[in-house]
């Protein structure tokens, strides 16, 4: 927070140099943040990024209804509400801007070059060009990012642990939502026996095409399957793990929740992580921060999740090692 004496002598700069905060201040009201999800309302995972983020603004004195106001926006992976609450959130002018998911971070970068913008949970957002590089974004734009490549080696690793029988594991992704896939793809193939199975590219673009996928795929006992991290992904994730359970498939995500619905591994950065880190630099920000000047940061907490039910089904025995080490087991 900006205490008085901070802001009494902040006085004697221009406007234009006073940390946002301070400017909020002088003008009688609060800093104005806004906040806009690649995710569905009231969707698990929805819910468990917001808490973390309002906890990790609460750590650093910042309450919303108190100190600081923010609007939120919930656009799932539809490109159409996408557009609509980004053009929403930069005609109310707010201090800064939280933004999650590739297509939320295309369209905020299209419609404002102003405004700083820190994003959460987005993928190689230098290989998509969202910022110039780790050390120094540029612009008005940083944040947190995701997923690298080389961690579609490891799931292809976790579940030939699991499932030693699997000859290819087939990464379920839209393009349309996650672009990046193809390029990780061909990042695998560059280097020879980089994984204990073939990994394959399965783009789906309706909730249709997953299902016929799903049943396709469960023809040859050789196939596994990765739901990949994607903001469609999330928003069939219950289904996905669902089918995969029915049609007694190896499988694995990078969302816990897809254990939790009866898929097999999940494993990955924890995203309620990364919201409440990404408070920090909103506090930053707030505080004088600028974007250009902070770097990238990437996750420094991951989490493992088997179902072990879900392995009896598929009669599968995952090695204890691995159940050890596993953050959550269900049974």
């Amino acid at each position: 927070m900006i205490g008085r004496r901070d802001f009494i002598t902040l006085l004697g700069g221009t406007v234009a140099a006073w940390p946002l905060a301070v400017r909020a201040q002088q003008k009688g009201g609060t800093p104005h943040i806004g906040v806009i999800l690649g995710l569905a309302d009231g969707h698990p995972e929805t819910r468990s990024r917001v808490r973390a983020f309002q906890k990790g603004l609460r750590d650093r004195g910042w309450v919303e209804g108190q100190n600081i106001r923010a609007d939120y926006r919930f656009a799932g992976s539809d490109p159409n509400r996408i557009r609509e609450y980004t053009a929403e959130l930069v005609r109310l002018t707010p201090d800064l801007i939280v933004g999650n998911s590739t297509p939320v971070l295309s369209a905020l970068r299209r419609a404002t070059s102003t405004i700083p913008i820190v994003f959460a949970v987005v993928n190689d957002p230098v290989g998509q060009g969202f910022v110039s590089s780790a050390a120094h974004p540029g612009g008005n734009v940083t944040g947190f990012s995701f997923i690298e490549p080389d961690l579609v080696g490891k799931w292809v690793t976790m579940l030939k642990d699991v499932a030693p029988k699997i000859s290819r594991a087939n990464l379920m992704f839209n393009p349309a939502t996650a672009p990046y896939y193809d390029l990780y793809l061909r990042s695998i193939e560059a280097v020879p026996h980089s994984t204990k199975a073939d990994v394959t590219a399965l783009a789906v673009r309706e909730t249709d095409d997953i299902q016929s996928a799903v049943a396709k795929l469960a023809r040859d006992p050789g196939n596994a399957l990765i739901a990949a991290a994607d903001p469609f992904i999330i928003d069939n994730i219950r289904l996905i793990a669902q089918l995969t359970l029915q049609h007694r498939m190896p499988a694995i995500s990078v969302y816990q929740q897809f254990v939790a619905e009866g898929g097999l591994i999940s494993y990955g950065p924890d995203p309620a992580d990364i919201f409440r880190r990404a408070a920090g630099y909103v506090d930053r920000i707030l505080k004088g921060a600028k974007p250009a000047d902070l770097p990238l940061q990437s996750p420094d907490r991951f989490e493992l999740g088997i179902n072990l039910k879900t392995a009896k089904v598929l009669g599968l025995e995952p090695p204890p090692t691995l159940v050890a080490i596993a953050d959550e087991v269900i049974e």
